[in-house]
């Protein structure tokens, strides 16, 4: 196939304004093989597949003609009109001059589309520009991130970066600037595509920040939003790149889960190229996939800006090949100027008029230095050592900066960057007058604390601190033991004083402690145990196979107003709810049967604990369908601006979760009653007399309501796992605080933490790996 034949598939596609979900439905092609084709993954498609293609975009005869002939590779006919004729490349800017991309035109996004990336837009502009206040990046003014072309070999021809036709020339990309100029620049580059290279804490991230509030202050209406998203939860070999951006813009934007043809709002927005992506921590991919992530978005033809630091961008450059059609630049170290013109105005003035810094810096000018000062200036080279520098001395009063020149307690630079990440926490953590109401945390608790977050992100080979998360510190069989004993002893109890209770009514007050403390304790244990096992299990497997499944709720509850829900999900949450009941009736029979057999060594206990099995299995069944199938109905999705940080989303899921247990949960109790009334009718002549009367239905309608509701929520729902493992049993045993999420908050506005949309990560990458460090060299000890 010819290369040009994804190309002008793509062009027509976007001309007739679909999406490829929606080229698919009238087209009867799969999504994935257009996909494919566009990215010239697929090599030349059938000529009946150019046919149905062109049926669906509505061609004329010379569009049809010249889509076939891109298929065959031959010559293609004259373009129609409404083709935007070729652009003519542009030199790339010097210096940041603003221009715009030279970018065919781009047609009017659908209603719907053109509503969700206008609010997509102010959504991601209010986060960053609160998070750029947050890192007090302009108090009292932004530290200089300079930058210039990177190595020759490390971008791609100058020719694909102006995006020239074959044949032509284009001049060297040559590239040098600041931070206010790195969004002109990426707007004069034709191809769209950006490197920033730059080691541990030379601003890459600032950089990021600032390019994207550039880029959306310029924006115009239908213009793409720039997206910035951390690259280390990217796993290139089991997700393709569009599959992976909308996951995470769903993520972040739980409002654009929203439908939108056969996809998301999310999905057709990436589909359509209405995001760019500005992927921050190439180097923060595993090792052994940075390669295939470079092929990968070498697949893909969308404009992107990525960081990395340089090591690990070369080496995945020396196997595989440079980003296509992308321009590469390279952050520099700060000077000694650099550093004498900040430090100072961020501290504050003695009574002569000067600051604590005069001294250490009148040691630094000095030429030549003395090793000292050498080695001050070697650590003070990045803006992440002079942002820990400032907060430790300027922002903490009593601090003398004189001590980082004492050559007997700093050696070199390593020990003197070490004393400043040791110094940085107790001094964010110092309590001040005016911070009177914020809460006190244990100074000798938080770096541990902070040190097992760290760890934790580490054994998951990522960034992002996502609060759903947290129990996969843990491995499966230790969270199968925890869910299981806390939903057995929650449902025994309910059966203990429910069967007490009824027992007593039917016999007697003169029956009480018989009742509670004989055989319907013993029945309530029986339950407990059978409850738990089958609820651990259930959780084991929701762990192993359906991870998703445990992910936040994207949705609302909403009795009145809800948008209708398509009939394709509702059935499909009805199947799965046909499944889980009858597994969850034939589980819990047979574990109960089995208990009661070894606890009474009598095999008709057993026989009686299979047939149990049998009818709880059709009694569950549809009442688990019902239910299933009435929760999608009652699902609502977020607005857009909704659940973005991760408190909201936590709170969003808590009611979401809390919501559809009190609508359904009872819903399925009674289900539950009248299903075994019929399952016994039904049964009960191939299985012999069945005994099920009134109490009977009233005992499993109640358990039915309360350990469907409980299991539910705490088994099979994000915010079931944060209650039990990161509220209850990681501080139980001592890993983190009690108050978790204030704590995680606190870290926020303290500075420690940031947040990225849904989920926090550690201010600075060296900041996080300097904890986990710690924290398991403490551990070994």
């Amino acid at each position: 196939m010819s290369s040009n034949f994804g190309a002008q598939l793509r062009l027509r596609r976007r001309e007739a304004g679909l999406t490829q979900e929606q080229l698919s439905e009238r087209s009867g092609v799969g999504v994935r093989t257009i996909r494919r084709l566009e990215t010239g993954e697929r090599a030349a498609p059938r000529t009946n597949t150019v046919r149905l293609l062109a049926d669906a975009l509505g061609l004329p005869a010379a569009g049809r003609d010249a889509l076939l002939a891109a298929a065959l590779g031959t010559e293609a006919p004259a373009a129609e009109p409404s083709e935007a004729p070729p652009v003519p490349a542009e030199p790339a800017p010097e210096r940041g001059a603003p221009t715009t991309t030279p970018h065919r035109p781009r047609p009017a996004p659908p209603t719907a589309l053109a509503e969700a990336l206008s609010e997509l837009a102010a959504a991601v502009g209010s986060r960053w520009r609160r998070e750029e206040e947050q890192r007090q990046v302009q108090d009292p003014f932004p530290l200089p991130v300079r930058w210039e072309s990177a190595a020759e070999d490390l971008s791609d021809h100058s020719a694909n970066v102006h995006r020239v036709p074959p044949g032509e020339t284009a001049p060297p990309v040559v590239l040098h600037g600041g931070l206010a100029d790195v969004a002109p620049v990426y707007r004069g580059l034709p191809s769209g595509r950006l490197v920033v290279l730059g080691r541990e804490g030379s601003g890459k991230t600032i950089l990021t920040l600032r390019l994207a509030l550039d880029l959306l202050a310029a924006r115009e209406p239908g213009d793409p939003v720039p997206v910035v998203v951390g690259m280390s939860s990217w796993d290139p070999t089991a997700q393709a790149l569009r599959d992976w951006l909308t996951e995470q813009l769903l993520r972040d934007f739980p409002g654009l889960a929203g439908r939108h043809g056969g996809g998301t709002l999310a999905g057709a927005l990436v589909e359509a190229d209405l995001v760019v992506p500005v992927l921050d921590g190439f180097d923060e991919i595993g090792q052994g996939l940075r390669r295939t992530a470079l092929r990968e978005l070498n697949a893909s033809p969308l404009p992107l800006l990525l960081t990395s630091r340089p090591a690990e961008y070369a080496d995945a450059v020396a196997g595989t090949d440079v980003l296509t059609s992308a321009a590469v630049i390279e952050l520099r170290d700060l000077d000694v100027a650099d550093v004498a013109n900040y430090l100072p105005r961020t501290a504050r003035k003695a009574a002569d008029g000067g600051t604590v810094w005069e001294p250490v810096l009148g040691r630094l000018r000095e030429s030549p230095p003395d090793h000292a000062a050498a080695t001050l200036a070697a650590v003070l080279r990045t803006p992440l050592m002079v942002g820990l520098a400032r907060t430790v001395y300027s922002d903490g009063p009593g601090r003398d900066p004189a001590e980082l020149l004492d050559s007997t307690r700093f050696s070199d630079a390593a020990t003197l960057e070490a004393h400043l990440f040791d110094s940085y926490l107790p001094t964010v953590y110092r309590d001040r007058p005016e911070q009177a109401r914020r809460r006190r945390w244990d100074g000798r608790r938080v770096p541990y604390w902070l040190g097992y977050l760290a760890h934790h992100l580490d054994r998951l080979g990522r960034r992002d601190l996502a609060w759903w998360q947290l129990a996969d510190s843990l491995g499966t069989s230790s969270r199968m033991f925890v869910m299981g004993v806390v939903t057995g002893v929650g449902v025994g109890l309910v059966e203990w004083v429910l069967s007490g209770i009824m027992g007593v009514l039917y016999l007697g007050s003169a029956y009480t402690p018989a009742l509670f403390f004989g055989a319907e304790f013993q029945d309530a244990v029986h339950v407990m145990l059978a409850a738990g096992l089958t609820f651990a299990v259930i959780h084991g497997l929701a762990v192993v196979f359906g991870r998703a499944n445990l992910a936040p709720h994207r949705a609302r509850v909403r009795i009145r107003g809800a948008p209708a829900r398509d009939i394709a999900t509702v059935l499909a949450r009805v199947r799965l709810g046909l499944l889980a009941g009858l597994a969850f009736g034939l589980g819990s029979g047979v574990i109960w049967g089995v208990i009661t057999w070894v606890g009474s060594g009598s095999r008709e206990s057993l026989l009686a604990g299979l047939i149990n099995a049998v009818v709880m299995a059709v009694a569950f069944a549809p009442a688990a369908g019902l239910a299933f199938g009435l929760a999608a109905t009652l699902e609502s999705p977020l607005d857009l601006t909704s659940a973005a940080r991760p408190g909201e989303l936590l709170r969003t899921n808590r009611g979401t979760v809390l919501g559809l247990v009190g609508l359904v949960a009872p819903v399925f109790g009674l289900a539950v009653a009248l299903g075994g009334g019929a399952a016994v009718a039904l049964l009960e002549g191939p299985l012999g007399t069945l005994n099920y009367r009134f109490e009977h239905a009233l005992l499993w309608g109640v358990v039915g309501t309360v350990g469907g509701g409980l299991g539910y929520a705490l088994c099979l729902t994000a915010w079931g796992q944060w209650l039990i493992f990161a509220r209850f049993w990681l501080p139980l045993t001592g890993r983190l605080p009690w108050a978790l999420f204030a704590f995680l908050d606190d870290a926020y506005r303290r500075g420690v933490l940031r947040q990225a949309g849904a989920v926090h990560q550690f201010r600075h990458a060296t900041l996080h790996d300097h904890l986990s460090r710690v924290y398991r060299e403490r551990e070994r000890s």
